[in-house]
């Protein structure tokens, strides 16, 4: 059986105004993960376009992102960090795994069905074959980690489905080229610490998003820190004072919630929270997470404007970043098609 080294990959869709969900659910995290790991961490703009987008909003938001990365601590030096549009090998791997999926699979996918709303016969037909260019993006470098949130173990399972299809549809040709038993691994998630899933400042029940007409449902990565201070005094809560158990927090949402940033912003576990702040008002409680917030969130605000003023540095890296991952991710194409049988310039 093929060995493979223990790389990483993930990617954050440029979408605009990053948000503490953005930061404790993926970047916070990509941080953490590069003292164990090669990292590969991509600004998807190809994924952007299954939905409109207006070019020069795109432009910006492609350098904010990768602006996130830099001022939250992923070292661009010692990884990769890249726009996947300038490497061609995942639209290339893409049309390969669109003839191994099946129909099926991709209909069962739950972000489609979410995403596309009533109207799936005006959807794009990038947005159903989404999940495709996301295992594309995957397996081109061969990466056997993903840090996934709960919305994306489906689409996860689906890349260790279409990798094992592969592998199994062109074993034979793939002994025949020296590879082993299996050419793909089967990545596996890599799901870390409290606070997965940051819900709205003004609804508990409702996940944080950069579409929530109100701006107080979140707090920016870019948020001054009177900003920050304003949001999270005027976070919804309930009348009563903290628990000082966890089950306590059950059946009350925005108090979990809050909680649930604390613990994430401190590196702590809920239970731990509560053990100090069990008993008190929220008033007591919203001080500190305003005092905390504006400390671990603050910095990161500053640099990340910072580094958006400065947009040859933010291009610099994200070209030298696709230029290492053109190594690996050509390599791969030149595996896949000897595999398939192609005939290439050798």
């Amino acid at each position: 059986m093929a060995t493979f080294s223990q790389r990483v990959f993930s990617g954050v869709q440029p979408t605009g105004n990053l948000h503490l969900g953005n930061y404790l659910g993926a970047i916070q995290r990509f941080v953490e993960l590069q003292e164990r790991y090669e990292c590969i961490y991509c600004v998807v703009d190809l994924h952007a376009i299954t939905v409109p987008q207006k070019p020069a909003e795109l432009t910006r938001q492609i350098r904010e992102v990768t602006a996130a990365f830099l001022a939250a601590g992923i070292d661009p030096r010692r990884h990769i960090v890249f726009n996947q549009s300038q490497v061609s090998a995942h639209a290339e791997l893409a049309w390969v795994f669109n003839c191994v999926a099946r129909m099926g699979w991709l209909n069962r996918m739950t972000q489609f069905k979410e995403k596309a709303g009533k109207d799936r016969e005006n959807a794009s037909v990038g947005l159903f074959t989404y999940p495709d260019l996301m295992a594309a993006d995957i397996l081109v470098y061969r990466a056997t980690h993903v840090p996934v949130g709960d919305d994306q173990k489906q689409h996860l399972e689906l890349t260790r489905d279409i990798a094992q299809k592969f592998n199994n549809d062109y074993r034979e040709s793939i002994e025949a080229n020296g590879f082993g038993e299996a050419y793909f691994p089967l990545p596996e998630a890599l799901i870390q610490g409290p606070a997965r899933r940051v819900m709205s400042l003004r609804d508990g029940s409702r996940k944080m998003s950069k579409s929530d007409p109100s701006d107080y449902s979140r707090i920016n990565l870019t948020d001054s820190a009177d900003a920050i201070a304003q949001k999270v005094r005027k976070a919804k809560t309930d009348p009563l004072p903290l628990p000082s158990e966890e089950a306590g927090l059950a059946d009350r949402p925005e108090a979990d919630n809050l909680v649930g940033i604390y613990a994430a912003l401190a590196g702590r576990t809920k239970a731990e929270v509560l053990a100090e702040f069990g008993g008190a008002q929220f008033s007591a409680f919203k001080s500190a997470l305003v005092d905390l917030s504006v400390a671990r969130l603050g910095p990161i605000g500053a640099e990340m404007r910072r580094l958006m003023a400065d947009e040859a540095y933010i291009d610099s890296v994200l070209v030298d970043g696709a230029n290492r991952a053109r190594a690996i991710a050509e390599q791969t194409m030149k595996d896949v098609k000897d595999i398939l049988g192609f005939i290439r310039a050798r």
